[in-house]
């Protein structure tokens, strides 16, 4: 690389925040006022999957629940594949992280009581044994998203850069020095497409899941496992990639797209329904409509295989109607503008894919194998979710790892830190591509085989079959990578068939079913669990 190929000057922070998020902006709203961040997000600040969140936030919040119980619920739904101290330290940081969100400003919903006081109204969701969920009204994500926003943009030290794509990190190993730490990124302008050189101190991954490596995902479109594929490059550990959560219930229909329909419509009562009006979900499983997402989306894979039928439905209609529209008014007016009314009939649902339970290895405060290396939110693998994530455990997690990586941060804050030289990025050997079709065609066929061999069943001669599908793509794919200009759509691709590969692999590893994965050629659970984990 020539720096006189690109004289821009390095932009250097102390913390590198990649992802705007519910973790990266809690983590930046906690560190302290002298440093300064930077929070890079792909596309519009509100695009990522905590803007889409719709049920709310699980936490031990009333004195007739307990944290022994929210621990066991969890570790209950993780197949026997939680980590007991990572699912202890979440809970028992919950209502602490809850208490900072409502102090900042979360319009969390309440309950009006007869003496005129006012409490947190709490649902329940699939899994869950009490009322533990907090949320605003069904958009949680966007009051969460909201808030975090408006108070980044109150701090004088935390720059929100939006439509910024990261490329790759920088690490002492990569430039020949003496150490390995993560020392910043090459970071991708979208604005002016021009590559970038970040320098930071710290760098904390927090983009979010790999949902969009499959056809069909409630997730937006930037969730192409961005974090987990720098993280693997840069020569981190990956664990539990096959347990990839497909949501029950998606809205099916043409123009909907990514539309979920969140579990707290369940737990409120809903019910799933044949195409005949018949409910099914009590010969799957004794807790019904409430057994974990696992359960529920093998049983809606099952039924419409079985039937030959494109979708089922959910049915909350025997509800009053001022019910569901003050419990769902963004569910309700959603599915009004398709023509479809909760309050006299059911809704068409189909599974997709959802959340990445594995992801970038971290302690508890979030730290990852690279020195200065953090991993937040869904890119991270923290053992809490196991084999299979319960409800709403996510944005908890979210919160809690990321208030834990701002404090460790802190605490280790070097000041004496020399700044390393870094090489600027370059252009000179590569030209404009002529070949963009290249892209999409490879965006398209890698989705789809991950979707037909590699969804909610699988089997050993469908992980073959898309296991010599990625090696000739990746292999497409960085000699395209050598020869062309980088654009935002190559780096996703870049980096879906890596997690693609990481998906597949781990998943030929696991010789049993457990939890999301589910494989009919081992369709028995081994007595001991363990993680799969992949070096580089």
């Amino acid at each position: 690389m020539s720096n006189k190929l690109n004289n821009r000057q390095t932009k250097r922070y102390e913390v590198l925040i990649i992802g705007g998020g519910a973790a990266g902006l809690t983590l930046a709203l906690n560190l302290p006022p002298h440093m300064k961040v930077a929070v890079i997000t792909k596309d519009r600040e509100t695009e990522g999957s905590t803007y889409y969140a719709q049920g709310g936030i699980s936490a031990v919040l009333r004195s007739s629940d307990s944290f022994e119980s929210h621990i066991e619920d969890t570790m209950n739904a993780g197949g026997g594949l939680c980590d007991l101290q990572a699912a202890t330290f979440t809970v028992e940081n919950g209502p602490q992280a809850i208490s900072w969100l409502s102090d900042l400003g979360v319009p969390f919903t309440t309950d009006k009581h007869k003496d005129g006081k006012k409490s947190w109204h709490l649902t329940r969701e699939g899994g869950h044994s009490h009322r533990r969920v907090i949320h605003a009204a069904d958009a949680t994500g966007q009051a969460l998203e909201t808030t975090l926003i408006n108070h980044v943009k109150h701090s004088d030290n935390i720059d929100l850069l939006d439509h910024h794509i990261a490329v790759d990190l920088i690490t002492g190993k990569k430039l020949g020095l003496d150490h390995n730490r993560c020392i910043g990124a090459y970071v991708l302008d979208k604005n002016n497409m021009h590559v970038e050189t970040y320098q930071a101190k710290n760098v904390v991954l927090a983009s979010g899941g790999a949902s969009k490596v499959y056809l069909y995902t409630s997730n937006p479109d930037g969730s192409t496992g961005d974090g987990i594929a720098m993280a693997t490059r840069a020569g981190c550990r990956v664990a539990n990639m096959e347990f990839m959560q497909f949501h029950p219930t998606c809205l099916y229909h043409p123009k909907a797209k990514s539309f979920l329909l969140t579990e707290a419509l369940r737990g409120e009562g809903g019910h799933l329904l044949l195409p005949d009006g018949t409910r099914f979900m009590h010969k799957f499983d004794e807790r019904g409509e409430l057994a974990p997402r696992d359960i529920v989306a093998r049983a809606i894979d099952h039924e419409m295989k079985r039937l030959g039928v494109d979708c089922l439905y959910l049915d909350i209609s025997h509800k009053s109607a001022a019910f569901i529209r003050s419990h769902f008014p963004t569910i309700y007016a959603k599915c009004k503008e398709f023509g479809i009314d909760l309050t006299k009939e059911p809704a068409p649902v189909v599974p997709a894919a959802h959340y990445t339970c594995g992801g970038v290895m971290t302690d508890l405060h979030g730290q990852t194998d690279i020195e200065n290396l953090y991993a937040i939110g869904e890119t991270a693998f923290t053992g809490l979710h196991g084999a299979n994530r319960m409800a709403s455990n996510s944005l908890l997690e979210c919160l809690v790892f990321a208030r834990a990586a701002a404090q460790h941060i802190t605490e280790n804050e070097n000041t004496k830190c020399k700044w390393d030289s870094i090489e600027a990025w370059d252009e000179s050997r590569v030209t404009n591509s002529d070949e963009e079709v290249v892209v999409s065609h490879n965006w398209d066929e890698l989705r789809r085989f991950m979707w037909d061999y590699v969804g909610i069943v699988r089997t050993d001669k469908r992980l073959q079959r898309a296991k010599r599908r990625v090696d000739l793509l990746l292999l497409e794919i960085e000699e395209y990578y050598g020869n062309f200009r980088v654009t935002a759509d190559l780096l996703e691709l870049r980096n879906l068939a890596v997690v693609a590969d990481l998906i597949i692999r781990s998943a030929m590893q696991r010789k049993e079913s457990r939890g999301l994965h589910y494989t009919l050629d081992y369709l028995q659970m081994d007595d001991e669990a363990e993680n799969t984990v992949l070096t580089p």
